[in-house]
């Protein structure tokens, strides 16, 4: 899907050749420091006035292991998260592969194809209204979801695409939560609820809140949280492996692992 896409792994090696320091010193070639490289990176945008809310810090989470393969994930100040995508044999090697990934993202992010445009908002919903299963002479109609999509579009042109998934991480996270269902039936209009949410951060009081949903879910429904945390941790799992960005299945993760923390007996144990 256009907006959902990333550097692959697949194009891994020629993003990275790129970032690469070809300078030979009697000829061996020396590459950079890809975990510095990446904090380097993001400190320079914060330089040049790029706004990051939460600072240039970029943030490491190691999956707690007493064996190898070690897993890393690594979430950019603006709140894309990577993870690694190979065997790691060691915690360092983890933090390199996570690292590396979310450096070619970043640096693929830059480019001027990367950014909402006009042609790029025509393009998108024309693609979309080609799938669209209603009557064609009310695709764009603002009660749609072409026509919210449009104006999600339209009200973050110049973003880049990596800015626009972080937006769009909300509202996926809205509809598996259940919450944008809640608003419809309280006849909240789709362009309210994405002027709304277009401004609000995913932050602790929001994962509260869904957690608290599915604590609620589980009192009714025993085993719904494992089971969706099963799925959740195969779509993650399945997307590190890919190189994609993570941030929706690893926050479902990280908001049924919160949940599970406040209920007794936990989900989890046996």
């Amino acid at each position: 899907m256009l907006l959902s896409e990333v550097v692959s792994v697949q194009s891994v090696a020629h993003v990275y050749e790129e970032i690469t320091d070809r300078r030979r010193d009697r000829n061996v070639r020396t590459r950079v420091n890809v975990v510095e490289a990446l904090q380097e990176f993001w400190q320079m945008k914060a330089q040049r006035g790029t706004e990051l809310k939460n600072g240039a810090l970029v943030i490491y989470e190691s999956v707690p292991s007493s064996a190898p393969p070690y897993v890393c994930y690594v979430t950019l100040p603006g709140g894309s998260c990577f993870g690694s995508f190979q065997n790691c044999p060691t915690k360092a090697e983890a933090r390199r592969s996570a690292a590396k990934i979310a450096l070619m993202n970043s640096v693929f992010n830059e480019h001027p194809s990367r950014r909402i445009s006009d042609e790029f908002i025509e393009k998108a919903v024309t693609d979309a209204r080609a799938q669209f299963k209603g009557d064609p002479g009310e695709a764009d109609s603002p009660s749609t979801g072409i026509g919210a999509f449009r104006f999600m579009l339209e009200t973050n042109k110049g973003r880049t695409m990596l800015e626009f998934q972080e937006l769009m991480t909300v509202f996926q996270l809205l509809h598996w939560n259940g919450s944008l269902k809640a608003m419809r039936e309280r006849q909240c209009s789709r362009q309210e609820v994405v002027a709304h949410y277009s401004h609000r951060a995913l932050d602790d009081d929001m994962r509260s809140q869904m957690a608290l949903d599915w604590i609620a879910r589980e009192q009714e429904n025993t085993g719904v949280i494992s089971r969706e945390l099963g799925q959740s941790e195969r779509e993650l799992e399945a997307a590190r492996l890919a190189g994609r960005e993570l941030r929706f299945p690893k926050e479902k993760k990280d908001i049924l692992m919160l949940a599970c923390s406040q209920l007794s007996p936990s989900p989890l144990d046996p």
